[in-house]
């Protein structure tokens, strides 16, 4: 059974060399960055406690000691929190029967809000980062419709028009499983994590190389470049909210900065992506124009 409290640490004492922390390079060493009676004596615990802990085997670690192991790897408060949520893990999922992977379900009226939202791109996540809701903006800019089930890592990995339609792919790689891993930690037993887990693994060397990083992220906020097929290249900014009453399930909107190019292009993208009988209304409004009407 991986020892995912173990694995964690372990990555976070390779990448903290002796001399970053003020403790002499002393003998030969068998692992990169810090030993682990170097971090014992960093966080003021026995070195004996620290194995125990970083095997699994002390449950009932004390706020102090965690805050004290944080402290001397220098984590930031998602890996904080990531270490809380693995030495004390919460068991929140049903078991499901074996092959049955129910897709998480989602209250009707988010499904309105998203419909409600035109002008932006929004779409919802669960815990194994499958997509779960989209308005037709996010469609049009992500083509959600178009993917049996769609996914975000899945989408980053396994689709070959990924690395064109993100221009900066590997940073978009990593992010994305930082995001699996710290969703991962908070959702021990969500029935389509493991599968999508092991397929990733199967079909994707990238993958597994970034899943053995044991990297966490909370997707908050940031900007990302975007390459669509009609419009070209877009730099979007987007803001991530937990659901109410559903923290494991995320609304993520994109945005783009007022009177940019890319809210032109994302402006076209809506203007495009209109049923028919709308685009001919706003038209004779002078609101907006039809695909056709656009010159190349």
């Amino acid at each position: 059974m991986s020892n995912e409290l173990g694995e964690f640490l372990r990555t976070r004492r390779a990448r903290i060399s002796p001399e970053e922390v003020g403790l002499p390079r002393t003998g030969r060493r068998r692992v990169p960055g810090l030993r682990r009676d170097e971090l014992a004596r960093l966080a003021g615990v026995s070195v004996e406690y620290y194995t125990r802990l970083e095997q699994g085997r002390s449950p009932n670690v004390s706020e102090s000691v965690l805050d004290a192991i944080g402290k001397a790897l220098s984590l930031n408060e998602t890996e904080r929190e990531h270490l809380r949520i693995l030495v004390r893990p919460t068991r929140r999922a049903r078991p499901s029967p074996r092959g049955a992977h129910p897709k998480p379900r989602l209250r009707p009226a988010v499904q309105l809000v998203l419909d409600q939202m035109d002008r932006m791109p929004a779409f919802v996540f669960g815990p194994a980062l499958d997509v779960l809701a989209w308005n037709r903006l996010g469609d049009a800019l992500c083509g959600f419709s178009g993917v049996d089930r769609p996914n975000l890592c899945r989408s980053i990995f396994l689709d070959p028009k990924a690395r064109d339609f993100y221009p900066q792919w590997s940073c978009a790689a990593e992010d994305t499983v930082a995001v699996l891993r710290w969703m991962a930690g908070r959702n021990p037993d969500e029935p389509g994590l493991a599968p999508l887990i092991g397929e990733l693994s199967i079909h994707s060397q990238e993958f597994r190389e970034l899943w053995a990083k044991h990297n966490v992220k909370e997707k908050t906020f940031g900007s990302k470049l975007m390459n669509h097929s009609l419009v070209g290249e877009l730099e979007l900014a987007y803001e991530s909210f937990p659901l109410p009453g559903e923290p494991d399930m995320v609304l993520v909107t994109y945005v783009a900065q007022p009177g940019s190019p890319s809210a032109e292009k994302l402006g076209l993208i809506a203007s495009w992506s209109q049923p028919e009988h709308e685009r001919v209304a706003t038209d004779r409004g002078g609101i907006t124009r039809s695909a056709d009407s656009v010159e190349d």
